[in-house]
């Protein structure tokens, strides 16, 4: 058994690490379909690439900071661990290629604070729960109003985030998509459950 539990570990690492790179290849037509009844479409700009990006860009500033917190404290063993040590670099990543998108017109890095959510085992998991599903259900709610590059910027992520959801849920042991479609939020919907999670403090 033990075995088995090592081997199905090790394989969704090698599943994430893979995704990060293949991710690219994404249809851009499979981001603007995925929760397409929800997302609110704007006409296309650079001047509204530059703020949805931000948008995201915001989301993975957080991410990232959760993980490097919560590995900072030293409370995660076993897969918990081994989630957060892969996703960091993902979601490092992911701030290094929206910054480069966006070069001179990237947001400033806000405050964070995680409280328990990063000492405690239980509350971590749950934590990056939310956020990867929060992170995937805004690129989804907003892939339409971007043009064509900043779309392929956008889909290089979103499918990425979508394997971490699945990896935290298997840890849970929850199934790996909550139904057959993700949903999309919009920007008001994503930044006021942002807002519950009280993790942003300027």
């Amino acid at each position: 058994m033990a075995n088995d539990q090592h081997h199905t570990a090790a394989s969704r690492r090698g599943f994430l690490q893979l995704g990060l790179a293949g991710a690219s290849t994404l249809s851009l037509g499979a981001v603007l379909a995925a929760g397409a009844p929800r997302a609110v479409a704007a006409t296309p700009s650079p001047r509204l690439d530059v703020e949805v990006l931000n948008y995201a860009l915001l989301l993975e500033e957080l991410q990232a900071s959760f993980y490097e917190t919560a590995l900072d404290r030293g409370r995660l063993r076993g897969e918990l661990r081994e989630f957060a040590e892969v996703v960091v670099e993902h979601e490092q990543a992911h701030v290094k290629l929206l910054r480069g998108a966006l070069g001179g017109k990237a947001r400033a890095i806000p405050r964070f604070g995680f409280g328990a959510a990063v000492t405690n085992q239980r509350r971590f998991a749950a934590a990056a729960l939310r956020l990867e599903d929060l992170g995937v259900a805004a690129y989804n709610g907003q892939a339409a109003n971007l043009t064509r590059n900043a779309l392929i910027a956008a889909a290089r992520i979103v499918s990425v985030d979508a394997r971490h959801a699945a990896w935290i849920r298997a840890i849970q042991g929850r199934p790996p998509a909550r139904q057959a479609t993700d949903p999309a939020s919009t920007r008001s919907e994503a930044l006021a459950e942002l807002r519950k999670t009280g993790f942003v403090k300027s």
